[in-house]
This record gives C-alpha cells, structure tokens and sequence, in this order.
C-alpha cells in the first residue's frame, strides 16, 4: 500500500471515529407505551406490567399512555405517526390490527402491517363458550352442537359488539355448524355477561376473565374454548377444533412500534421483553387474570398479523358482516 493511500484511509478513520463515538446510546430517555383501550382493562394491565419490567431492565422510566376510541384505532394511528426511534411503543391487540383492517381495509388512518414495527407477543386472552343452563341444558360440546341443530333460528347469542372478537368466534361456530342464531350485540362483555345470567342472552363466546367466575358460581356453565390447544389454567375444557378445526380464535396483544425502527432497538427490546415473561411468577400472574403469557420473535407477530387480518377477511366476506 502506498503511503499517500494509507495517509488517506487513516484519515478517514479518524473522520469516522467522532461520527460513530457521537451516536446516543439506545435509551437516553424514558419511553412510552401507548395503550389504545381504556384504563383497567387487561391490555391495559399488561402494558403497565411490560412498561415496569422494561424500565427495571432499560433504566429508564416507561410511561403507559391511554387513548382509546374507534375500536383501537386512534391509538394505534398514533404510533403509526410516532417517530421509530424506540421511544414511542404501542400495545397492538388482534381488534386494532388484525379485525378493524379485515372489516374497515382501506377506511383505516394506518396499514396494519406496514406502518408498523412487530417486536413481541406479550400474551393470548383466551375466550370461552358459556351458555345459561336454563336456557342451553347440555353439558358437553357434543350435546351443546346436536342442541343448536335441533333448534334452528330458536336461541341468541349475545357479544360484546358487532365485529368484535367474541361476535366473530361465534359467526365461526355458525359457519361450521350450519346453524343460525339471532346476535344480541351489546356495549360491552359485562352487560352482556349480566343479560346472560339473568336468562335474556342464551350463550356467549366470552372472555375467560369474565366468564369464569359466573362459571364457578354455577350461573353459567362452559362449554368449550376456541381455541387450538386447551388452556393451561382450564386443561379440563375441551376445544371445539377438536370437532370443528375452523372454529378457533384466540385474541392476542403485543408491543410493537412505528415502521422503520433500528433492527438494533427491536433486538434489544425483544430479548427484554421474551426474558420477562419467561420468568415462571410472571406467567402465574398472567393466569391470574385469564392471560397465557406467549413471547415470540418480531417475524413470528408480524406473521400472526397478517394470517389473522386475513382469516378475518374471508369470514367477514362469507357472512357480509358490516361496522356496528
């Protein structure tokens, strides 16, 4: 090498060396997690238990940020719009990211997938079908499936919502049966739970949360879960894709970022958060309020986005379900 070439890269070193020792290192400040529900809910529970685990292992403060309203979207469209800097994060869930873009397609202010950054799976929120015993007197889902064939257009199903999650599992169930019951949309899983027990709603696919403790008192009694796999906290229930593969649903939510943030960023960000919710206590936690605990990798939650957003857009075109 010639002096003058090796003068010349040696230059270049030292021009190189400040750029790089000026870069910040990730994080200079505190970060935030958007929350596009209502405060007290379990999105909203497990953002803030994220947010505490993340500002112990990052140390930096984590503040949660509440803006909910038009099915999730205006919270979502705020992280869309944030800068992918790693500071503003969002709790995706499958309403926002997964339903709304299957139902709403180009009338959303985002693009589900493009406009944003998959970082990791927090938890699935398993639901459950319940019926009133009073009202569906089976017991088994073998008898709760011959029941609503021998009562065609006869029961109800309430839900919390037309278009939601629970409304969905239950155009699934309708689906696969060949059966038709009338939909009972309320405002919401509790009034709908509270119709229920009081023998105005017949049965339900609800969350498990919500649920279970009616199921316990005797109020209502389980059926089955819609879900692939049995529940780990309910290993007694069975599911209904063991008789019906189609019916399966199984809500998620999960952080995840604007497009475009540094790969190193996300890297760090998973690794921290997969760390904490595979500490055993954090998984028994998760169960307390009906929650399985489900890290995965960035490519594994942006996979569940898309395979969801488009199951959900098949449904939606079989049955021609429209925004409540």
């Amino acid at each position: 090498m010639t002096t003058t070439r090796r003068g010349l890269l040696a230059g270049a070193a030292a021009l190189a060396a400040p750029a790089a020792m000026a870069q910040p290192a990730w994080p200079e400040r505190g970060l935030r997690i958007i929350v596009p529900l209502s405060p007290g809910g379990i999105s909203d529970t497990m953002a803030r238990l994220v947010a505490e685990a993340l500002q112990q292992r990052l140390g930096r403060p984590v503040a949660v940020e509440n803006r909910s309203g038009a099915g999730g979207a205006i919270g979502m469209e705020a992280v869309a719009r944030a800068a992918p800097d790693g500071y503003t994060l969002g709790m995706g869930n499958i309403a926002a990211n997964a339903i709304l873009p299957a139902m709403m397609r180009d009338r959303l202010p985002y693009d589900a997938v493009a406009d944003f950054t998959p970082i990791c799976l927090v938890a699935r929120t398993p639901s459950v079908l319940v019926v009133n015993p009073q009202k569906v007197p089976v017991r088994d889902l073998a008898e709760f499936i011959a029941f609503l064939r021998a009562n065609p257009d006869r029961l109800n199903f309430g839900s919390s919502g037309v278009g939601t999650s629970l409304h969905l599992a239950m155009e699934m169930l309708m689906l696969e049966t060949g059966t038709r019951m009338t939909h009972v949309p309320f405002r919401g899983s509790s009034d709908m739970i509270t119709a229920m027990v009081a023998g105005q709603v017949d049965l339900a696919v609800d969350s498990f949360a919500t649920a279970w403790p009616h199921v316990q008192a005797g109020r209502l009694r389980a059926i089955a879960v819609p879900t692939a796999e049995r529940l780990p906290f309910a290993p007694e229930l069975p599911t209904i894709a063991s008789v019906l593969p189609a019916v399966q649903l199984n809500p998620w939510h999960g952080i995840m970022g604007p497009a475009g943030m540094p790969a190193p960023i996300v890297t760090r960000l998973n690794t921290e958060i997969v760390a904490y919710l595979r500490d055993p206590a954090v998984v028994r936690r998760f169960a307390g309020f009906g929650g399985v605990a489900a890290p995965d990798t960035p490519e594994q939650f942006r996979a569940l986005m898309i395979e969801d957003r488009d199951r959900f857009r098949a449904l939606i075109a079989r049955t021609g379900i429209t925004p409540g």
